[in-house]
């Protein structure tokens, strides 16, 4: 009853708060004067940012799933007084000021992870996913300037995500849609997605993969440092990416757009040993028809790292034209000086920090 009266209050317009990914408020995110908007120019020129990594949580699912057993993750976010204070965001116009503040223009709102029910069987899952891509087309309908839409699916019935998708596309004008680094212990290359890779592929509509945390190296990930997602997430992340190249479908669905939360995890980083697995121990690739790193040509990473080193390590490795704005709006472990952090790289054009910053999104939602 606690959770649920806690739900019902701090419901916003549409019946939408937002959230972020389980750590807490990002620093400054307090309700004050709403200041002036921030725009950002390149070269003396005014551009569009676009953040694609930003999270919402749709309050009105809570009667679906109220009395399921497995809620742990959902409810370590509902349950916990200070964090319960930090996420009680639930207005469009705090938002909003939010984003000025931060030279945001467009942000893509997606679910809070711990919305994904996996459990759930395809009747319920069907009703879920409705209430959520609902609610989140009619936030981004209030205001279609600054809000697209990252839809849900039930990819544990990839055959039944692949008609959500369908219909959020054409009847809800979703742009892309968030699913998790894995699947009730299944990986995303499973042949059992495909129906989903190929929907994906055929609408042209961006999969932005975000993690939640790494499951299996739960044992490992006590103790203090809150390790499952500062290291959990990164690394759900990276294995996901690397099992759709070395078992091939970025081979069999070479059109699908797959954008990939928190710069990609590791897989940038350390993509020489894949390349060296190809080229020295081949007897483990059979499958993989080229080397690892030209695969991140197929694939686009948000900006979601911490130092600007790193950035501008990610942006060498991948190329310029494949990352996008993610602030992870509006939790402590986002970014809320993505701008400067993507200026503060230096030896990039002006074409280069204009894509970056929300063109190369613009593109990839459909925004003009």
């Amino acid at each position: 009853m606690k959770r649920r009266q806690f739900l019902q209050q701090s419901a916003s317009v549409a019946g939408i708060s937002f959230v972020g990914c389980g750590l807490g408020a990002i620093s400054g995110c307090t309700q004050e004067a709403h200041g002036a908007r921030r725009e950002v120019s390149i070269g003396g020129k005014r551009i569009r940012t676009v953040d694609i990594h930003c999270h919402s949580y749709v309050h009105d699912v809570w009667p679906l799933i109220e009395d399921h057993t497995d809620l742990s993750y959902l409810v370590s976010v509902v349950d916990n007084p200070n964090l319960r204070k930090k996420i009680d965001i639930n207005n469009v116009d705090f938002r909003l000021q939010q984003m000025d503040e931060q030279g945001i223009d467009v942000q893509a709102l997606s679910l809070h992870v711990g919305q994904y029910h996996h459990w759930a069987d395809p009747d319920l899952a069907a009703k879920i996913v409705a209430v959520q891509n609902e609610k989140i087309a009619e936030t981004c309908a209030t205001h279609p300037d600054r809000f697209v839409g990252l839809g849900a699916v039930a990819l544990q019935h990839p055959e039944l995500a692949a008609r959500q998708m369908q219909h959020a596309v054409s009847e809800l004008d979703m742009r892309g849609f968030m699913i998790t680094g894995s699947v009730n212990d299944e990986e995303l290359s499973d042949p059992k997605f495909h129906p989903f890779w190929a929907a994906a592929e055929e609408l042209g509509t961006v999969i932005f993969i975000h993690p939640r945390n790494f499951l299996a190296g739960r044992s490992r990930f006590g103790g203090n440092g809150r390790l499952d997602n500062v290291i959990g997430n990164p690394l759900e992340t990276t294995v996901a990416l690397s099992h759709l190249i070395y078992e091939g479908t970025l081979d069999k669905y070479p059109g699908v757009k797959i954008c990939a939360a928190h710069g990609g995890g590791y897989l940038a980083s350390y993509i020489g040993r894949s390349d060296h697995c190809i080229t020295h121990a081949s007897m483990f690739c059979e499958a993989v028809e080229k080397l690892p790193s030209e695969y991140l040509k197929q694939l686009y990473f948000d900006s979601l790292l911490y130092t600007t080193e790193n950035l501008r390590h990610l942006i060498r490795t991948v190329g310029a034209d494949r990352v996008v704005i993610g602030t992870d709006f509006p939790f402590v472990m986002g970014n809320a000086d993505s701008i400067d952090h993507v200026l503060s790289v230096d030896g990039l054009s002006e074409v280069e920090q204009e894509a970056i910053l929300g063109g190369t999104a613009s593109g990839l939602l459909g925004i003009v």
